[in-house]
């Protein structure tokens, strides 16, 4: 969306940015003045407002209000309005969708690329289309656990088969039975203090190393710092007919997810350790975009992004200064990232695969694996 800042002063005191932001013919203000500010929009401007009042709903997406605890009333975020409206047109070409023993979009052994059965007719792959395009918005509004599943089906929609449309309706079963998953904005500050960050003086490798950021063209920061949270995996090779990897990546606001990601890998890869290094680097420039967006929307950031990587090689082989790395595509992605930890933009340390909460964005998972790394992105 285009966006419009403000400096401010809260209440209480503390300075912030309020924002006006415009999608097409939608207007979201957030400020402690918002009531000022349409007035200014319809008097002064000459604005044409419609549907003015509380934020309840934005693209699709129904917005409220939850008690993350008893000192803490925030935000939320689901897709249930839309799915609501969704699944009727499905039960209505497919009859009645069963939710018995259905615990995950897509059951954990499921690879699509070995499907031989026959393809769709031309009227039901434009409707495998359609439930695609369905799925992939309901990512967009917050659907975290449909982004793999999504993705993966996805590939195939050009020549779909029997057999996709019928896995296809298992992920709307899941939908059906877990309607009601929701984003929360959660505010809270997560402590890494007991992480055993490796840190080293980067000079004599990377002596210009620095973050980029534009002199006198962003605004001066204003308010709370954020802190980023980025969490990065790699299934290696689960394609099994090109044998390409998928990186997941989810990155974190405080304890918010704001973005999430899930993609197969454009390089095919020998080893666990090219596809973690492949996914690494992605996620390294996603984060650099990043706080590049909330330095020009004025919000202060707090210190380095915490990345989280569950391949121990590859985390000693871009924290330690001695390690060296020859192949050519790979030395780049290592060069890359080790150069973000020398301008101190990210840290990075080790996590274990099974509390890696991107691991659902690489792969199909048992019930109980999925049911975990949910826990830490839905409510």
């Amino acid at each position: 969306p285009d966006v419009w800042l403000h400096p401010a002063t809260k209440p209480e005191g503390e300075e912030y940015y309020e924002y006006i932001l415009v999608y097409v013919d939608d207007i979201l203000i957030c400020s402690h003045h918002a009531a000022q500010l349409l007035t200014d929009l319809q008097e002064t401007y000459k604005y044409c407002l419609k549907d003015v009042g509380p934020l309840t709903r934005y693209l699709g997406a129904k917005v409220g209000r939850y008690e993350l605890d008893h000192n803490c009333t925030t935000w939320s975020l689901t897709a249930q309005e839309y799915l609501e409206k969704a699944l009727p047109i499905v039960e209505q070409n497919h009859g009645k969708l069963a939710v018995n023993k259905v615990s995950t979009p897509l059951p954990a052994k499921y690879h699509p690329e070995l499907d031989e059965s026959s393809f769709l007719s031309p009227d039901k792959t434009e409707m495998y289309q359609s439930y695609i395009g369905t799925l992939r918005w309901a990512v967009e509004l917050g659907r975290i656990d449909l982004t793999f599943s999504a993705s993966l089906m996805a590939r195939f929609t050009t020549c779909p088969r029997e057999g996709y449309m019928e896995h296809l309706l298992h992920i709307f079963s899941y939908i059906k039975k877990h309607i009601r998953s929701q984003i929360v904005f959660d505010p809270y500050t997560r402590n890494w203090s007991k992480i055993s960050w490796i840190e080293h003086d980067w000079r004599e490798f990377y002596p210009d190393a620095a973050e980029a950021i534009p002199p006198n063209a962003h605004p001066q920061p204003r308010g709370r710092a954020v802190q980023i949270n980025l969490f990065c995996d790699a299934a290696h090779a689960n394609d099994y007919v090109t044998r390409r990897s998928t990186t997941g990546i989810i990155i974190y606001l405080q304890g918010t997810p704001i973005i999430w990601f899930s993609k197969r890998q454009n390089t095919i890869e020998s080893s666990q350790f090219g596809s973690e290094f492949v996914a690494l680097k992605i996620a390294n420039e996603m984060n650099e975009a990043l706080r590049y967006k909330l330095r020009m929307m004025g919000i202060p950031i707090d210190g380095m992004t915490n990345v989280f990587c569950d391949n121990d090689s590859v985390v000693k082989n871009v924290t330690d200064l001695a390690s060296t790395l020859s192949k050519k595509h790979n030395a780049i992605a290592y060069h890359k990232v080790r150069e973000a930890v020398a301008a101190g933009i990210q840290r990075i340390a080790f996590e274990r695969g099974k509390y890696n909460v991107a691991d659902f964005l690489t792969k199909n998972l048992l019930p109980y694996q999925f049911k975990d790394c949910c826990k830490c992105a839905l409510f």
